[in-house]
């Protein structure tokens, strides 16, 4: 290990300052004098496959164990879940959480994914599931944990009511029998209990009452039966839904009032039905109840999605303003007071419309002739949609004057064999005269909506229509991204309508229909794919034209696309002096032949083109080659600082492993840079590396002097000789250290998480963490610390506040988190001790006692005594040192006793275990016998070697 200091003061950069007297040194500051100091060494222990396990830090409601090994945690739904992963292995194992169950939408983001920690904030009951931790890093099989997590929830019940017999009357009489269902949603399943006004309902108690749970809800739903009514039968009844209060979730209830006016809804619509209306018109609904006790509530509906956005809704009235055709459908009024079925009464909206017309010519039907002759029968239809159909109607002009049906103009309104709204102009015997334009104007009956006229002209000229493609139109060659016309060459007269499709196969046209119209015979696509290549047919409609065979043609469409190649881009690192292969590869291209290759040289130093080039264009491949170093991989599972001795600063070990190493050249070194989170200004620090690094191999660089509770960004860039390589971020936080330093432990109240301090079940009320600076304003005077232990105003402590509502002699408890203790040694049993000490504040005329125990594993049920302090001590904070030697893991408990007034405060701070015994010096008499109640100033258990560690987790 080599390490770089500098002496206080030194964060200069000046010329001759301690910034270029110590290489290593990398500048810090919020204040003068502050710098970091980094250490940096490489680890070559040996290697070790990962292991893993799960350990919640989030507020679990539950932890328990089923068949052996499976764990499950149970959370409330809203709340936070909190997953942590803690792993072994050399190298540092990468870990990644994955999930089952669950739909798409519950996928981690990418942020959260590689997390050592999981945190889903406001969990809901669909993210319950399976939730696995892996860990790998190159050696062995990975390991994997996995707990559940299940989500507890219990919605507000419902109660509906039933009768036995028909509702003709809607009342419930004497002698009938009712039904009340009680139902709530929950997980776990939920407990159902009945009262009738404050008189609890049990099965048996009452001959004229029987609750069961109906065999095909599988216990969801209980059902009180009240068998032939009786008078005391109509009273108030309450269904309580309970699941025990787990997770603190409080049960939940709903009341009814069975009384001999009970009857499901009934209602009425004030309108007709349909509803007919013009375009722009207000429409309004009124639905009223009829009957129903309790009064039911009125909801509207549409059975074709959602209300328009647009509807006032003002209790049973329904206002639909200005209603457009989009609106017309079927609206329902429901009535649902929890009595019976819902009553539903529906209305249809009709929005009067005329829509596009369209005509076509039929010749004489019985000679099946194309064209129209003198001396035949000749066929005008004219077709219109309509809404309401019922309400079409259509007249018929010849130019411009009006037509009456006759033995040679026969008008037909209906015709069985086309679909409806259509008319039909018979000519017999078609003459000369006959010649003209004919016109066809469709309305709806009550006028408001405008009229739609269609005009056909019968003349000599009037032909079928012939259709044929250019011959320079097909094949077409085009390339992929141009605008391409297809043309189709329509004659006749009138010139009908030209449908475009695909004919080499099933799919659906540029535009997504599958049949396109054209009116000039053009098909014109914008931006051509090469999936645009095919034959596309052409063909006339019988809309707007004649009613005969349909005309078609075939026209071939070609898109040329040059080469897809790949790689598109390659960056190809390599050290100097060894040999590569560049290789480009054509994926499709059409035409497929390739008329040349070409390498080159590009614009900058490593850069290779590989154009391959057909008649469309070229496919382009481009290689990078350089020797900059891969980026470094920083693990994940460094969740914790590193633990120092000091109250205000903390340290911090990075530990990275190299991508590729041995793909380029040697690395020479690294540049650090680190910054403040929220700062703009990056210390840099370029520290040398010694030797080749090995895959895999962990680095470690510790910075210490950080500040707490500061986060801090990191910024690792490799350095090879032909420069800086790929750079990794990532954020460091601190947190109170899980694993602290092997002899010490040390904790001055000041992090968000207390030292893993812990508030135990059993008490009264909770410790309190506070500072002087965040203090209310309206606190108890002449009791409590003025600061904490060290003099500052914001610093924290914890202290019991014995305000109202608390009473004399209950009981807080905090517990410090678990130290695990190493094994016995085998040569012989060692002799260390520890001073385990402590800062407390009793000040107040009614002080109760504060008292510290010690619970050894295994022994939960048996609290050691360490010591014990009772009354008023003061305005000042007094230490306390106590000689512990644990034979196995074990927890400190804090308990604070409230006296006989407000004026009681306790608080603690700074808690402290350190190898050796307490120095007699520091430990005056008056401190271990300052209350009523004996302390022990010295306990001698089974001498051991004590591995300060939380939750027995092993680095």
């Amino acid at each position: 290990m080599e390490m770089w200091s500098v002496p206080r003061g030194g964060s200069s950069a000046a010329p001759g300052s301690g910034l270029h007297q110590h290489p290593g040194l990398l500048p810090w500051g919020r204040a003068v004098g502050q710098v970091v100091v980094l250490t940096w060494f490489v680890s070559l222990g040996l290697a070790a496959p990962p292991t893993v396990r799960i350990v919640h830090s989030g507020l679990a409601c539950n932890i328990i164990r089923f068949r052996y090994s499976e764990r499950v945690y149970t959370i409330r739904e809203g709340e936070t879940l909190e997953l942590t992963c803690l792993v072994t292995g050399h190298p540092r194992p990468q870990i990644r959480w994955t999930k089952t169950a669950g739909s798409a939408s519950d996928r981690f983001q990418d942020s959260s994914v590689f997390n050592e920690t999981l945190r889903i904030s406001n969990i809901q009951r669909h993210q319950g599931g399976r939730y696995y931790c892996k860990a790998e890093n190159g050696l062995g099989s990975p390991a994997i944990k996995s707990i559940r997590v299940d989500v507890y929830y219990l919605d507000d019940p419902i109660v509906t009511v039933h009768q036995s017999i028909g509702e003709a009357k809607e009342q419930f009489y004497y002698e009938r029998t009712v039904f009340l269902r009680c139902v709530a949603n929950s997980n776990p399943p939920v407990r159902y209990s009945w009262r009738r006004g404050q008189e609890v309902l049990l099965q048996g108690s009452d001959k004229g009452v029987e609750i069961y749970e109906p065999f095909f809800t599988q216990g969801e739903t209980k059902i009180l039966k009240l068998k032939n009514l009786r008078p005391q039968d109509y009273a108030n009844y309450s269904c309580i839904a309970s699941v025990r209060n787990v997770c603190s979730i409080p049960d939940k209830m709903v009341s009814f009032r069975l009384s001999n006016k009970t009857a499901s809804p009934s209602i009425k619509l004030l309108v007709d039905d349909p509803i007919v209306v013009n375009p722009g018109e207000a429409v309004t609904l009124v639905c009223v109840t009829t009957g129903g006790e309790p009064t039911p509530s009125l909801t509207w509906v549409r059975s074709a999605g959602t209300l328009p956005e647009k509807t006032v809704l003002n209790g049973g009235t329904l206002t639909v303003p200005a209603i457009a055709a989009e609106d017309a459908g079927t609206y329902s009024c429901i009535a649902n007071n929890n009595v019976g079925n819902p009553a539903k009464k529906s209305t249809n909206i009709i929005v009067r419309a005329l829509k596009k017309g369209r005509f076509w010519i039929t010749p004489d039907p019985y000679h099946k002739d194309d064209n129209i002759q003198i001396g035949r029968e000749v066929k005008i239809s004219c077709q219109v949609e309509a809404i309401p159909s019922e309400e079409l109607t259509f007249s018929w002009f010849k130019n411009g004057r009006p037509l009456r049906s006759s033995e040679r103009m026969v008008i037909t309104q209906t015709d069985p064999d086309v679909s409806p709204g259509t008319t039909n102009l018979d000519i017999i015997d078609l003459k000369f005269t006959d010649f003209g334009t004919y016109t066809c104007v469709a309305s709806l009956k009550g006028g408001g909506i405008s009229d739609i006229s269609i005009d056909v002209n019968i003349s000599s000229s009037t032909v079928p229509p012939n259709l044929t493609v250019p011959q320079e139109k097909s094949p077409l060659v085009t390339r992929e991204g141009d605008t391409i016309e297809l043309q189709c060459q329509v004659t006749g007269k009138p010139k009908p309508i030209i449908l475009w499709s695909r004919a080499d196969k099933e799919v659906a046209m540029p535009d997504g229909a599958m049949q396109t119209e054209s009116y000039d015979g053009i098909l014109r696509i914008v931006n051509v794919s090469r999936e645009m290549t095919g034959t596309y047919r052409c063909q006339t409609s019988q809309y707007n034209g004649f009613n005969v065979k349909p005309r078609e043609a075939l026209v071939q469409l070609i898109v040329q696309y040059p080469p897809a190649v790949e790689p598109t881009f390659l960056e190809i690192r390599q050290g100097q002096g060894r040999s590569i292969t560049m290789s480009c590869r054509v994926l499709r291209a059409y035409p497929t032949r390739v008329l040349s290759y070409e390498w080159r040289l590009g614009g900058r130093l490593g850069l290779y083109n590989c154009n391959i080039i057909n008649e469309a264009g070229a496919g382009r491949c481009s290689f990078l080659v350089t020797g900059k170093a891969y980026a470094p991989e920083f693990y994940y599972d460094t969740y914790n600082p590193l633990w120092q001795n000091r109250p205000r600063v903390y340290s911090y070990s990075l530990q990275w492993t190299q991508m590729n190493p041995n793909a380029v050249d040697r690395i020479l070194a690294y540049r650090l840079g680190i910054r403040q989170a929220g700062q703009q200004r990056w210390w840099e620090q370029e520290i040398t590396v010694n030797g080749n690094i090995q895959r895999g191999e962990l680095i470690t660089y510790n910075l210490t002097e950080l500040i707490k509770p500061e986060a801090y960004e990191v910024r690792l860039t490799p350095i090879t000789r032909f420069g800086e390589g790929d750079s990794t971020i990532r954020v460091i936080k601190y947190s109170a250290p899980v694993n602290p330093h092997l002899r010490e432990f040390h904790c001055g109240f000041e992090d968000g998480n207390i030292c893993l301090f812990t508030q135990d079940d059993t008490d009264n009320f909770d410790w309190t963490k506070q500072s002087t600076a965040t203090r209310d304003t309206k606190y108890t005077p002449n009791t409590g610390p003025n600061a904490d232990r060290t003099g500052s105003k914001e610093g924290f402590y914890m202290y019991i506040e014995t305000s109202r509502p608390r009473l004399e002699g209950e009981k807080a408890r905090l517990v410090s988190p678990v130290f695990s203790v190493a094994p016995k040694n085998p040569y012989g049993a060692t002799n260390t001790a520890y001073c385990f000490s402590f800062y407390y504040h009793m000040y107040g005329q009614h002080i109760g006692s504060l008292n510290v125990y010690l619970r050894l594993k295994g022994q939960t049920a048996i609290e050691n005594p360490l010591w014990s302090s009772s009354g008023n001590k003061g305005q000042h904070w007094n230490q306390a040192r106590v000689n512990i030697n644990p034979p196995t893991s074990f927890q400190l408990i804090f308990e604070g006793i409230r006296g006989p007034g407000i004026e009681g405060d306790i608080a603690i701070d700074d808690v402290s275990i350190v190898e050796g015994e307490c120095m007699k010096s520091d430990q005056p008499a008056n401190n271990l016998r300052s209350g009523a109640v004996g302390t022990l100033a010295h306990i001698r258990l089974i001498p051991v070697i004590i591995l300060m560690s939380v939750l027995s987790h092993q680095r």
